[in-house]
């Protein structure tokens, strides 16, 4: 019977290595979204509605690339194809996006481009993101996947430290990060546009380095698991993945909403409680101390990074990835309970690089429980993409209630990181439901 061979590291660091370029736009567009809304003129009770598009763009778009590219195979690859043509998507878009506010449109107009072009942002980062989780189902034995995902996420985590800091880097060189009511700072613009470059560069590298499996060799490998599965008396893979994608999904509800509270409300939150704006301005996102803020929430969302990164070193180190993925959670929400109640800028690294904790769990976890469990089932990629739908359907849920949430809580944005942090509590609770063969 035929193996997947082990890959040496540098094979797993080259199969993953694009999405440090992704992850560049996706921490930009996380860090900046309802800052950018806010300085359009957005409403903060209202912020979480923009949230909705990128999940929702996210369930639609992932289960279609992971269909069709089960069923594509080039000479370029099997889904290489659909992670460059997302790239270069997303390059065009990441240019757009923060103009929003610079083409004297109305406040409706400006609305109206901002959001479509969110839209867009987030279909080709989609497109994008989706084909290296099913490269590594495609290309790495089962013995490795925990040890492949974790390298994805320490690159995941990397992307997003670079991307979170750029406008906190580019504000202390000098560039504006303030600009007139209604228009986005030229540190945010500046910023989105460097990302792009990085990102079409990494994607390009991914490109030349990797070469996947033929046909051929693809129907050996799934020979091979399906009939070491039918040995040791397994049930089918689609039924074991079946049972493990639905368990593991009712963690993923309860992490990802979490996630979502905390990308839509931590620029209010630490403007609130370190920088004393008073929310209750109309004016707020106009001033000095909301846009310093801002910049300070990239710094945070960094550190929250570099505690992911950290953790994901550690990862493969637990023989349980249950336990690993719940002690995750757990931390992780220790981390957001304790955001409102800090006051100091510089203390805030302390919860964030907790929250860290459940972000690399999240990025590894899931994927090694559900890919072990689909290993040898040609429908992996259509899989995987279903699969997303525990990531965006959550986020849009979380989206439409946040404002009803919000307002139950006191209207203090602050609150909502505690929220998150009962979310996470709930899911690490969740974790002891899931029943995989080995852990």
């Amino acid at each position: 019977m035929r193996q997947k061979p082990d890959l040496s590291f540098w094979k797993l660091w080259n199969l993953s290595f694009g999405f440090f370029g992704v992850q560049i736009a996706y921490a930009l567009q996380s860090a900046n979204i309802s800052r950018i809304f806010a300085t359009l003129g957005a409403d903060p009770h209202n912020l979480s509605y923009f949230w909705i598009l990128p999940p929702l763009m996210g369930m639609i778009v992932q289960p279609l690339v992971g269909l069709f590219s089960d069923k594509t195979w080039t000479r370029f690859g099997r889904r290489i194809p659909y992670l460059f043509v997302g790239a270069a998507f997303a390059v065009l878009v990441m240019i757009m996006l923060p103009n929003a506010g610079n083409l004297e449109f109305t406040f409706i107009s400006a609305m109206t481009f901002g959001l479509i072009s969110l839209m867009f942002l987030d279909t080709s980062i989609n497109m994008a993101m989706q084909p290296f989780k099913m490269m590594v189902g495609d290309m790495v034995n089962e013995k490795q996947k925990a040890k492949a995902y974790s390298i994805q996420s320490f690159l995941c985590n990397a992307g997003s430290l670079m991307g979170f800091l750029f406008p906190y880097i580019l504000t202390a060189i000098g560039i504006a990060s303030v600009a007139a009511p209604g228009i986005i700072p030229d540190s945010v613009k500046w910023s989105f546009y460097l990302g792009a470059t990085i990102l079409i560069l990494c994607v390009i590298y991914t490109t030349v380095k990797v070469k996947e499996y033929t046909p051929e060799e693809m129907a050996g490998f799934r020979a091979s698991a399906q009939a070491e599965k039918q040995t040791e008396a397994k049930s089918s893979s689609s039924g074991n993945a079946l049972q493990v994608f639905l368990q593991v999904g009712l963690v993923q509800f309860f992490c990802w909403a979490a996630f979502l509270f905390m990308w839509t409300y931590t620029n209010g939150a630490i403007a609130e409680t370190a920088f004393g704006v008073d929310m209750s301005n109309a004016e707020f996102a106009a001033t000095e101390e909301y846009q310093a803020a801002g910049d300070w929430v990239g710094v945070l969302f960094a550190v929250q990074a570099i505690g992911s990164m950290a953790w994901a070193v550690m990862l493969p180190r637990f023989k349980s990835v249950k336990m690993a993925y719940a002690l995750s959670l757990l931390i992780g929400g220790a981390g957001f309970a304790i955001v409102p109640f800090i006051s100091n800028q510089y203390l805030l690294f302390v919860p964030f690089f907790l929250i860290g904790t459940a972000w690399a769990a999240m990025l590894s976890m899931p994927f090694t429980l559900v890919t072990n469990a689909l290993e040898g089932n040609k429908h992996m990629g259509t899989f995987l993409g279903l699969f997303n739908c525990t990531i965006c359907i959550p986020q849009i849920i979380a989206a439409f209630l946040g404002g009803v949430i919000l307002s139950l809580v006191g209207s203090h944005q602050y609150n909502m990181m505690i929220v998150a942090g009962v979310c996470l509590f709930i899911g690490t609770l969740c974790v002891f439901i899931i029943r995989n063969k080995s852990n």
